[in-house]
């Protein structure tokens, strides 16, 4: 079982998850969504394509941009559409 945590709460859980490039990506609905926002924030993989941001927010602390999601990844990225992954500070344990 996968597990991201953030601010000692379990954000996202999983036996179900995708490992790309040395991170672990969520199924849209093992993520928490009471602890997501939207966030403005994008970016641009070379062959996953166009990433788009959530902040999370756990007892009004809340992290910008810290997980990712590619909602219409490249063919080779098919696999993880809308999976989420994580960082700046998240911590994913399996």
């Amino acid at each position: 079982m996968a597990k991201a945590i953030w601010n000692n709460t379990v954000i996202a859980e999983s036996d179900d998850f995708k490992v790309v490039e040395g991170n672990l990506y969520f199924p849209p609905d093992s993520v928490n969504r009471e602890y997501f926002k939207d966030s403005d924030k994008t970016s641009v993989c070379p062959w996953k394509g166009l990433a788009h941001y959530y902040s999370v927010e756990v007892d009004g602390q809340d992290n910008d941009s810290a997980a990712w999601y590619y909602p219409e990844p490249s063919a080779a990225a098919s696999e993880i559409k809308g999976y989420v992954a994580f960082w700046k500070g998240v911590t994913v344990e399996k």
